[in-house]
């Protein structure tokens, strides 16, 4: 479908030249040197213009030529940026023809002939930006993405997906509920957290805080920088250098803002020698750190130039790995499926063709994860020669609530850290032993986790991560007094809780309440004034009713404390 759309443009925009137009997951996109920008009037022309070649019914051929011929035909039309891409292919080059009028280098494979395209099942969604092989320094050029189903009702169900994904979409959520935005003048990719956001990223850290106290962790807090040298030293100098912010001098010393958590967390280890009788020893921060990324690729929380990982080291024997690894696991599923994140898909990477380490460390390290994840339960995908260079690894991808992956969790074992800070411990024979050090991450990124989260929620959050989880609505200003008393009852009992204190009419009120998507909304006239009550509206179960003002207490209390969605206060209505 790339190359149809591509003869289109041509047609169209005979001065329009091409580049390369690549398959995606849900389509295809094909980038243009268009000396004018393209208008939506143009992508409905062009869209009409695909629809005609796809009923001539033209044939697709494969052509094999010669290096000479492809470079002869590709000056003969002018397409430089088809030059540059003959310079990388190696023989056999082959060319695939679309009728008699338009070819296009290309590897294949294709459909035989336009006719096996349904016109009814394809799209063009939209027109962006991009550089000439992703380079800032090259020509800008323009990208027209696209979508392409076998069926019409394939296509329909795609772009309801796509609606329902952009009405989720955390930017503007994060927008309209007053929980983030990033300030230009502050700089890209840096998160400002609003009180109502900054207030459900408490809860979230509270949380996993108490998690891994209870899973047997101790918490450490690192600086955001460090000398030079402790990053030549752990090799991210000269492996990761491109993604880390320029050195900064003090006292005649380079420091460089942290990229990652783990140095430090060696050099905590490093700071004392440890008997074999401590390990494991199990370590976490809420980390934040700094990377570089480039301008084009920054979106909203998902990618970022500051973030907090929720980082953690355990530094184990040989033969914990196991064990290990399975509490890692049961400490992901813990944590994930309180936001409700309950469906996974597994990945274990295992060893390169280029690798650090001896065979028989790696051949444990490998048997360790196996293990644990069969002693979970839980299916996986095998990606052999996956694995970094340094240690095999799981990964964990969440499916959302309309069917996404998002790649979360991450379990990696290192054999490189513990061999460039020659780490130790004191084996029982007394000998000093390299340690086991086991890198994970839940969230990845607590930025990265709160977009998606969102997400997942439409923004409509359970009870117990509410920002906002109890809004007192006065029906007039007599009965404030009263509110103010249910207010005081519901903050004590740990709720947050306010009063709306705007005046406006009762069903303003309501709506705004439900635009900001209150958990709870307690609507408070001289009736309920009178009786100690409260007339409540749930978002999850609808109009309550009337209900005693000890008992909403008492619920708002117990569904806190248990992370609920709910109140479940059917159970307590008069």
């Amino acid at each position: 479908m790339s190359h149809v759309l591509a003869m289109a443009v041509q047609t169209l925009f005979p001065s329009a030249q091409v580049t390369i137009g690549p398959w995606t997951e849900n389509g295809f996109y094909y980038d243009f040197d268009n000396p004018e920008p393209f208008t939506e009037a143009d992508l409905k022309a062009i869209k009409k213009e695909m629809g005609k070649i796809i009923a001539r019914k033209l044939p697709l051929q494969c052509l094999e030529v010669s290096r000479q011929e492809a470079e002869e035909r590709i000056r003969a039309q002018n397409e430089p940026y088809k030059l540059e891409i003959l310079a990388g292919i190696q023989e056999p080059i082959t060319l695939y023809t679309l009728g008699e009028q338009w070819w296009d280098l290309c590897a294949g494979p294709h459909v035989a002939n336009t006719s096996e395209l349904n016109p009814k099942a394809f799209e063009l969604e939209s027109v962006a930006g991009a550089y000439w092989r992703g380079d800032e320094t090259k020509a800008q050029l323009q990208r027209i993405y696209g979508t392409a189903w076998q069926t019409a009702e394939q296509l329909a169900e795609y772009k309801h997906r796509k609606a329902e994904a952009l009405r989720r979409d955390h930017r503007r959520l994060g927008t309209d509920l007053q929980l983030f935005s990033i300030e230009d003048e502050a700089g890209a990719g840096l998160v400002f957290w609003h009180p109502r956001g900054a207030r459900m990223r408490l809860l979230i850290e509270d949380f996993w805080r108490q998690a891994h106290f209870a899973a047997g962790y101790e918490l450490l807090y690192t600086p955001h920088v460090a000398d030079l040298s402790l990053w030549k030293t752990s090799g991210h100098l000269d492996f990761y250098s491109e993604s880390m912010f320029g050195p900064m001098a003090v006292d005649e010393r380079q420091y460089q803002l942290k990229p990652m958590n783990c140095p430090f967390h060696v050099l905590t280890y490093a700071s004392s020698l440890h008997s074999y009788r401590e390990l494991p020893i199990r370590w976490a921060e809420l980390g934040t750190v700094y990377r570089y990324e480039r301008p084009g690729v920054m979106h909203g929380l998902m990618r970022v130039r500051g973030f907090t990982q929720d980082d953690a080291h355990i530094f184990c024997l040989p033969e914990q790995i196991g064990d290990e690894i399975l509490g890692v696991l049961n400490l992901t599923e813990t944590i994930l499926s309180s936001f409700d994140f309950n469906t996974y898909e597994i990945n274990l990477s295992t060893r390169p063709e280029k690798s650090i380490g001896e065979d028989a460390v790696w051949e444990l390290a490998t048997a360790g994860l196996i293990e644990a994840l069969d002693r979970k339960g839980w299916a996986y995908k095998v990606d052999e020669g996956g694995g970094a260079f340094y240690g095999p690894k799981i990964d964990i991808k969440i499916e959302d609530a309309i069917g996404r992956l998002w790649q979360c969790s991450t379990i990696q074992l290192d054999f490189n850290l513990p061999e460039r800070f020659d780490l130790h411990y004191v084996a029982a024979d007394g000998s000093r032993q390299r340690p086991i050090m086991i890198h994970r991450a839940i969230f990845g990124s607590l930025e990265r986790f709160f977009g998606i989260m969102v997400e997942n929620y439409a923004g409509d959050f359970p009870f117990w991560l509410a920002p906002e989880q109890v809004r007192l609505l006065p029906v007039t200003d007599e009965v404030i007094p009263y509110a103010e008393q249910v207010l005081e009852q519901l903050r004590s009992a740990g709720v947050r809780a306010v009063i709306d204190r705007s005046g406006d009419r009762l069903g303003k009120l309501i709506r705004t309440g439900e635009q900001q998507k209150i958990p709870l909304l307690g609507v408070i006239g001289a009736k309920e004034a009178q009786q100690g009550s409260v007339s409540l509206r749930s978002r999850r179960d609808g109009d309550l009713g009337s209900v005693q003002t000890s008992a909403l207490v008492a619920a708002a209390r117990a569904a806190t404390e248990t992370r609920a969605a709910g109140l479940g206060l059917e159970a307590v209505a008069p």
